[in-house]
């Protein structure tokens, strides 16, 4: 781990706030993460970079990374027009103007799925396919959550529940002629987004484990049964698509599957400190300064406050990170415009000094920030805009 004085050192001077990422912990994180591989490849998540320069550093790290899961259709379209290719959508979408939005990039010979679970996804696509003489390949999203006794264990995303649910996916399918089948996904969130190992919750991670072992065996077999329907019935889906950084150990055992998707596990947001099979490095951070103190040991940081998607609690905030010793006040924790710390630590802490924070969910970071500086060996060696530094603003 590196320490508060190496960061404040290599960051003498830059105003803040402003984010990082640590190049050296990336290439760990990036090492790491192509061991856990196993023999499948590996598709980045947008979501959780939101910079072309990392995610472009990350895909010329390996030829195991291949293509880009995107979260927003105006997205990939835009980095079609940039270039890039072998994009798939992760979300559905209805209008006619966002799925117009592909068409030229389909024109060039992109590989761009757009998502679908229902006959009426299949309907608009096809219809806006025939309109612009175009074939638009789809993915069909397997639902991966799983029923227990008075729980639902996982997300509710797809209407695809089971083999049935598919087989009438695929005959709809069939009569379609300006789409086609190019990819199946199954998101098993509960495995890959749920930590087992959280500090303090020692019953509830034995719980957690509990229900993920009877999901992972429950989940496989289905994503199993519509992939092989899918090869009986004729269809040749390039992409099978599953799990997520938490669950690569699981995904990459299932046949079919082709590659996992991993996000988060790049900068490894502190989420994903929380879980029993591996650990990877906190490659991104950010800093906000301390402006005030309003009485011995609390220290008043300006903005700071970068909230998680989801339920709502204390693992969505952003965590203290650099100095050691510093935490939240409980009535207050990271605010929009000011962040007071409760500080117990060795350092000598003075007004304009830094406090490091993480965020709780990688897709958050760079949402909030133009630029991520790039830091190795003690320098910062470049800076890169982001997608927010770019003038993208996609949700």
């Amino acid at each position: 781990m590196k320490t508060y004085q190496y960061y404040k050192s290599v960051f003498e001077g830059l105003p803040m706030p402003f984010a990082f990422v640590d190049r050296d912990l990336l290439d760990q994180n990036i090492s790491d993460i192509l061991g856990r591989a196993g023999n499948k490849k590996i598709r980045i998540a947008t979501k959780s970079i939101r910079c072309r320069a990392v995610m472009d550093y990350i895909l010329k790290s390996s030829d195991v990374f291949q293509g880009l899961m995107c979260y927003n259709i105006y997205e990939a379209a835009w980095l079609a027009s940039l270039g890039y290719d072998d994009l798939l959508v992760a979300y559905p979408y209805t209008q006619k103007q966002h799925i117009e939005s592909i068409v030229p990039a389909l024109r060039e010979g992109k590989s761009i799925y757009l998502m679908a679970d229902l006959p009426e996804h299949l309907d608009i696509i096809e219809k806006i396919g025939k309109e612009n003489d175009v074939t638009i390949p789809v993915c069909l999203d397997i639902d991966m959550s799983t029923k227990f006794p008075g729980i639902h264990f996982g997300v509710f995303r797809s209407s695809i529940r089971s083999k049935e649910d598919a087989q009438g996916f695929f005959k709809k399918i069939k009569t379609c002629t300006h789409l086609r089948l190019g990819a199946i996904m199954g998101y098993e969130a509960q495995i890959a987004g749920l930590g087992d190992k959280v500090k303090g919750k020692g019953m509830m991670n034995g719980i957690i484990s509990f229900l993920k072992g009877k999901s992972i065996k429950k989940l496989a077999t289905l994503r199993t049964e519509v992939c092989q329907l899918a090869l009986d019935l004729g269809f040749t889906p390039e992409v099978v698509n599953g799990g997520g950084t938490g669950s690569m150990e699981s995904t990459r055992m299932e046949d079919h599957v082709t590659e996992i998707t991993v996000g988060s596990g790049f900068f490894a947001s502190h989420l994903f400190d929380n879980y029993k099979i591996f650990k990877h490095q906190p490659a991104a951070a950010y800093a906000i300064e301390i402006v005030r103190k309003p009485e011995s040991g609390i220290l008043t940081c300006a903005g700071g406050g970068y909230v998680a998607s989801g339920t709502h609690g204390f693992d969505k905030v952003p965590h203290p990170y650099l100095p050691l010793g510093a935490t939240f006040v409980a009535n207050e924790m990271a605010g929009e415009v000011q962040t007071p710390i409760i500080y117990k630590g060795k350092e000598k802490l003075d007004l304009g000094d830094p406090v490091f924070l993480r965020h709780s969910k990688a897709g958050e970071l760079c949402k909030h920030f133009k630029e991520l500086h790039w830091v190795s060996e003690g320098k910062i060696t470049d800076s890169s805009p982001t997608y927010r530094g770019e003038g993208k603003c996609f949700l």
